[in-house]
């Protein structure tokens, strides 16, 4: 998360300072939380005032929370629209991300991919260990699909995905799934999986026998698509960013 705060010659800066630049509270309100044990340096709480961290380095919990490290590095959202291609080029000349974000100066890696049909969130940044990470079966966060199907999805359908249904490449587990709306001919769906799979939602509600006509990626972990409209980006917010990297254990 690229923001300014002001070090020392050594590259410090007092605690209740990084925290208050950050964000966090007024400089008083982060002095209250220091001196109330909600705030912890690299898994030990800090109660001292003038404290002082290297901001690049120092793991950083408020109540709990992770607040991200300083750094140069970037960490967007995109609102993937339908048709355009989850690469960076393409030999076959289709639109690509690298279109969406030619007006940045960063070199940046998309974390997973969504097919070309699909629209919806996908995750760029500059921080390769990041992406890896992110992108590793290990580490894969709960992700959250909007689909509409035909036909009208029954309670019966879905108690069967959340039972566990099996592709040809092994057992897909949904951690959630509901009718959001529903007519005879078709149903809007969501879906909760942390698979990353290929067309793994297409192949699951076709195997369930309601084959997809439209999907969006709605969220990944704690960061949702929200009102971000198709082709625009934005960068994630400290919470989110803090939550993702204490779930990939960076």
């Amino acid at each position: 998360m690229s923001r300014e705060v002001a070090t020392d010659e050594d590259g410090l800066i007092r605690l209740q300072k990084l925290l208050a630049q950050s964000g966090v509270a007024s400089r008083r309100k982060c002095e209250e939380l220091m001196l109330d044990g909600e705030v912890e340096v690299d898994g030990e709480v800090v109660t001292r005032l003038g404290t002082k961290v290297d901001p690049r380095t120092a793991v950083i919990r408020v109540s709990g929370k992770r607040l991200p490290p300083v750094s140069d590095l970037v960490y967007l959202v995109l609102n993937k629209p339908t048709g355009v291609v989850s690469t960076m080029s393409d030999p076959e000349g289709r639109r690509t991300i690298s279109d969406l974000v030619e007006h940045r100066s960063e070199r940046l890696f998309h974390v997973g991919r969504l097919d070309t049909d699909t629209s919806g969130l996908l995750l760029l940044t500059n921080d390769g260990d990041f992406a890896q990470r992110m992108a590793h079966p290990s580490y894969e966060v709960d992700k959250t699909y909007v689909a509409e199907v035909g036909g009208e999805v029954s309670k019966a359908t879905v108690a069967r995905l959340l039972a566990g249904v099996t592709l040809e490449d092994g057992p897909v587990t949904v951690s959630s799934a509901r009718v959001v709306a529903a007519a005879p001919d078709k149903s809007i769906v969501e879906l909760v999986i942390h698979e990353g799979r290929n067309r793994i939602v297409r192949r699951l509600l076709d195997e369930v026998g309601h084959p997809v006509r439209k999907l969006t990626r709605t969220a990944i972990g704690p960061v949702a698509l929200g009102t971000l409209k198709p082709g625009h980006l934005r960068e994630l917010t400290l919470d989110e960013l803090g939550e993702l990297l204490d779930g990939a254990q960076l």
